[in-house]
């Protein structure tokens, strides 16, 4: 670095990185920055790219441990990705003919959550099936393999967005490889009456859907709300109606949608701003012409 001053080594190290390839920034984990330290010095994957094919290869198959839906345990399972079929599949047996799950790239979502997994390599993975969000939660002992995973499933993704979308350029595209969630915490939530008690849910904003789970690590949200934008009727209040009873904490957010009025409660007040602002993004943002069709499902929802 001294010899070569840093804007000529990056440069160097950084000649050859994929345009799919997660670049962490100072808020990743710290698994990611390592990772990526480690492969620019150290493994030098950015100066040779033939040492990229573990997560350019457009196949990959390995084991990973896996948490069990039903007893939280986790269990070593295969895993295949497969560019060619468009999916991710894991099987409950390696000598498995039939996959326990079929996993759409175009639906797909990994982002790391190790402080919620409890492992510092916790990955987790979402897809649709049957149009609700399921969630998995996988995690490797090595490092390198896990972001390998992770790389790979994004350039899976680049690779199916860059067919779906000809036109498109590598900057349109790479924000939609993976996504970090808005926001997630526990926030207090009242049913449709708005009669009974109000109860502590786990709550996830991942881009226009707001889901709710009985515990974080639940593989089904308990609910999912779609959230638009102002145009469409979708405004957030700060605080709850004042006839408002069965609520614990104090820090109150309603949404509003074209259908009903979700009452919710955060602990603090730091809790609630952070939501209310995450809210606020979503609701400012006009809506997307894919997305309408998205809120559709939603209203068709039993």
């Amino acid at each position: 670095m001294a010899s070569r001053g840093n804007a000529v080594a990056r440069a160097m190290f950084q000649s050859k990185v994929p345009p799919f390839y997660y670049r962490p920034s100072a808020s990743d984990c710290q698994l990611l920055r390592e990772q990526w330290i480690r492969a620019k010095y150290e493994r030098q994957e950015f100066t040779h790219p033939e040492r990229q094919e573990p997560y350019s290869a457009g196949y990959r198959e390995g084991f990973l441990w896996k948490r069990g839906r039903d007893n939280g345990q986790f269990l070593s399972r295969k895993f295949v990705l497969t560019e060619r079929e468009g999916a991710l599949k894991y099987f409950n047996r390696s000598d498995a003919k039939e996959p326990k799950a079929v996993m759409k790239i175009e639906h797909l979502n990994a982002t790391f959550q190790p402080a919620k997994i409890g492992h510092p390599h916790g990955l987790q993975v979402t897809y649709l099936k049957d149009n609700s969000t399921r969630n998995i939660f996988v995690y490797h002992e090595d490092g390198k393999e896990i972001v390998d995973w992770f790389n790979a499933l994004r350039a899976a993704r680049f690779h199916y967005l860059q067919v779906a979308f000809p036109g498109a350029s590598d900057a349109d595209l790479v924000p939609k490889l993976s996504r970090n969630y808005l926001q997630e915490g526990y926030m207090e939530k009242t049913g449709p009456k708005q009669t009974e008690g109000f109860r502590k849910r786990w709550f996830t904003m991942d881009d226009r859907r707001l889901m709710y789970f009985k515990d974080p690590l639940d593989a089904f949200a308990r609910g999912e709300v779609f959230i638009g934008s102002r145009e469409s009727g979708y405004t957030v209040l700060d605080g709850l109606p004042p006839s408002t009873q069965g609520h614990h904490w104090p820090h109150g957010i309603t949404i509003v949608t074209p259908e009903r009025r979700f009452l919710l409660a955060c602990e603090t007040e730091s809790e609630q701003r952070a939501w209310m602002e995450a809210l606020r993004t979503v609701v400012d943002r006009p809506m997307l012409p894919q997305e309408y069709a998205v809120e559709a499902h939603f209203k068709h929802k039993p």
